[in-house]
């Protein structure tokens, strides 16, 4: 950090002034160096110096501090610069790990040349050295519990994820707003409710999602920049919403306007409109015309921003207002602030249905969840991967209360294990290592889990089908998605091919995405065909064990090539397995529905965990496949 103090003629003031000016300008080095220290943000220590648990009484929202430089904020970013190999290494090192432990980690050696697959993969490399960071932290508080003997589950009960945070007061905002940290980000499900009046005198109102800071970028990306400007702007005179992402790399993105310029242009986000067509269109209640708009000046509104599974929702007062879809990168588990600032009366703010672990204590059919033990000397009919980011827990618990409850499940000739990348919050790392013991199915990834790495973890489930076990069948699935094991196994026994099998919902007539603001955007650079071989849609494929072993030995060899579209990608592999004379078998299966769920599924795609426990419940009372939801 370089000060710099501006200097004055001796001449011109006495020797008193001087002493004063020395006294002062020591004074603000040393408040200066103090606030560097407290806002020094280092991988998993952002809470430690504000306390963030609604149950303290300490008020988790806070004035913004403007002032603060990035570089104070985050200042290992700008002057660190540690080697790859240093990373690696750090990441593979044997460790004082017991052989429990260690099966939450039987694919993570296999995976130590991942850095030399990073050619293709957007922030690859600096997912791996910030796992490197967030792993000495994490392997550092396992040591401290052992050593003070203190139970896993205690320590996760001492720094849980909050539920939910709130602030209740009437407050007026100035120009620096609130800000209330989110300590484990967001997932499908949380919502954001503010109570507000806005006020001023323009009555314009902001609300921004942001996160922790992307791999080399020094300032926190904003997730959703929710922008309510109830006088217009340089384009319109009439009231208008603005939603935006930004970051540093790719600065503001590509505006969204409710009411839109282009209404016929209008998408729809979790099957809702991007802008209900009622904004901006004539108002017929009362007596004074005037167009519909949700928020006016010095009337109260209630606002809900609710996390889906393809973006974020808006609701004032009880309506659907925008949908905005998430971005490539920007996803709601990297949340880590929500900031308020404008023209507002803020009167209370609640997020709820954030992401937080079960207590273990309290759940009375514990033994039925944690997974049965493999044998390596008895093959598999069926492995299955499920894809799951750390902070999913709920999505986690589902899952396993549901169709891991399977007989065949349960008997060991189908395994089940969550491929989960590390986080960047030493709490939520935390949580998930005790959940990882707790039950035995998850799978640890030697990266930080970005979305547009889980190309990694395909790889890592074809070497756990291989390597590991040795499994007939690999499945890959995803936390939100009800796999019916049963008809999935008797499908395979149906097919009766036991080599060169790709089953599922293939799609042979695919483009790339050529939209930079689309989350599955492909550059020419990336892929210069205009379309896709085969591949099968990710929801839920099987692919035979011939196929997985030869993606695991063209990876060992260097040859395996990396795609940010895990499903794509191995559409992709297989074709190239095709080329040098594997003759491929594509067996489509209409029935994984990879958009919601359909009578009589296989797979059912965008399930919560309400609705897998309402799948679950309805096979076991009539043994039919029905969806649920109101009919």
């Amino acid at each position: 950090m370089e000060i710099r103090f501006k200097t004055f003629d001796a001449l011109s003031i006495s020797r008193m002034k001087k002493w004063f000016g020395v006294v002062l300008v020591a004074s603000v080095f040393m408040l200066l160096v103090l606030r560097y220290g407290i806002t020094k943000n280092t991988i998993g220590q952002n809470f430690l110096t504000t306390p963030i648990f609604n149950t303290t009484g300490i008020n988790p929202l806070e004035w913004l501090d403007p002032g603060v430089p990035p570089a104070a904020q985050n200042p290992e970013n700008a002057s660190k610069v540690v080697s790859a190999d240093i990373i690696v290494l750090s990441l593979f090192a044997k460790r004082n790990i017991s052989n429990e432990e260690q099966n939450s980690l039987q694919t993570w050696n296999h995976l130590k040349d991942l850095i030399n697959h990073a050619q293709g993969l957007p922030n690859a490399v600096d997912a791996i050295k910030e796992a490197g960071g967030a792993w000495n932290i994490l392997v550092d508080s396992v040591d401290k519990q052992r050593l003070q003997n203190e139970s896993s589950h205690g320590r996760a009960k001492e720094k849980q994820c909050p539920h939910f945070l709130n602030k209740m007061n009437a407050t007026d905002l100035n120009s620096t707003g609130y800000k209330l940290r989110v300590p484990c980000g967001l997932t499908q499900g949380s919502a954001i409710t503010i109570i507000g009046i806005p006020n001023g005198f323009l009555g314009n109102f902001r609300i921004d999602l942001t996160g922790e800071p992307l791999p080399g970028e020094p300032d926190p990306p904003n997730i959703l920049h929710y922008n309510v400007r109830l006088h217009g702007d340089k384009i319109t005179e009439n009231p208008v919403i603005v939603q935006n992402t930004w970051t540093i790399a790719h600065d503001w993105g590509e505006e969204e306007r409710c009411p839109s310029p282009a209404p016929e242009k209008i998408k729809k986000v979790d099957e809702l409109d991007q802008c209900n067509k009622m904004v901006g269109k004539d108002d017929n209640q009362g007596s004074k015309a005037r167009k519909y708009f949700p928020f006016k000046q010095s009337y109260p509104f209630v606002a809900t921003l609710r996390v889906g599974s393809e973006g974020i929702q808006m609701t004032v007062d009880g309506k659907h207002i925008t949908s905005f879809a998430f971005r490539e990168t920007l996803e709601p588990w990297l949340v880590s602030e929500i900031k308020i600032s404008g023209d507002l009366k803020l009167i209370s703010v609640l997020a709820s249905g954030l992401p937080t672990s079960e207590d273990s204590e309290h759940i009375i059919d514990l033994e039925s969840l944690k997974s049965s033990p493999l044998s390596p000397r008895k093959p598999l009919d069926l492995f299955i991967g499920v894809f799951s980011n750390a902070n999913n827990f709920k999505r986690r618990m589902a899952v396993r209360r549901t169709w891991m409850q399977y007989p065949a499940v349960r008997s060991g000739t189908v395994a089940v294990r969550f491929f989960v990348g590390l986080h960047k919050n030493q709490i939520v790392n935390e949580e998930l290592w005790n959940e990882a013991q707790t039950y035995g199915d998850i799978q640890l990834m030697p990266f930080v889990d970005y979305y547009s790495l889980i190309t990694w973890k395909t790889l890592a489930i074809c070497i756990f089908g291989t390597e590991v076990v040795s499994a007939k069948f690999v499945m890959k699935t995803d936390d939100d998605a009800f796999v019916r094991v049963d008809e999935v196994l008797a499908s395979l026994n149906r097919i009766n091919v036991n080599h060169a099998l790709l089953y599922g919902l293939i799609n042979s007539d695919s483009r790339p995405h050529r939209n930079p603001d689309s989350k599955w955007y492909i550059s020419p650079e990336e892929w210069r065909d205009e379309t896709y071989p085969p591949w099968a849609h990710g929801p839920g494929y099987v692919v035979s064990h011939d196929i997985s072993k030869a993606i695991y030995k063209k990876y060992k060899e260097g040859n395996l090539k990396m795609f940010k579209l895990e499903d794509v990608a191995m559409g992709i592999w297989i074709a190239d397995l095709a080329k040098g004379g594997l003759k491929v078998r594509y067996e489509k299966e209409g029935r994984v529905y990879n958009e919601g769920c359909k009578d009589g599924y296989v797979v059912a795609h965008y399930q919560g965990p309400r609705e897998l426990l309402c799948l679950w419940q309805k096979l076991q009372e009539g043994n039919r496949a029905m969806c649920c939801g109101d009919r």
